[in-house]
């Protein structure tokens, strides 16, 4: 356990900012998911909507340092692949 007050401090801030990460992470993830699921039922629109919902998710996750700008460019640009090949 941490024996400084600001050592205390760490501990709580560390809390706080993983749990606000996890909570990002996992938008982002089961944006993903939805997307995918949707792709291969073969539906379109609903393909369309969870990309927005992703595209919002992963930029927020990235702005609030989550994870980087580029993994969050990254998985759109994957998600926007996979639906342009199905629709295709």
């Amino acid at each position: 356990m941490a024996n400084t007050r600001s050592a205390l401090k760490r501990v709580r801030q560390t809390k706080t900012a993983t749990q606000r990460n996890r909570l990002l992470k996992n938008r982002v993830k089961e944006a993903r998911k939805s997307i995918f699921a949707a792709v291969e039922a073969g539906d379109n629109a609903a393909a369309q909507e969870a990309y927005v919902a992703l595209a919002s998710a992963a930029d927020k996750a990235a702005k609030k340092g989550a994870f980087h700008k580029k993994r969050a460019d990254r998985y759109k640009a994957r998600a926007a692949a996979s639906i342009a090949k199905a629709s295709a």
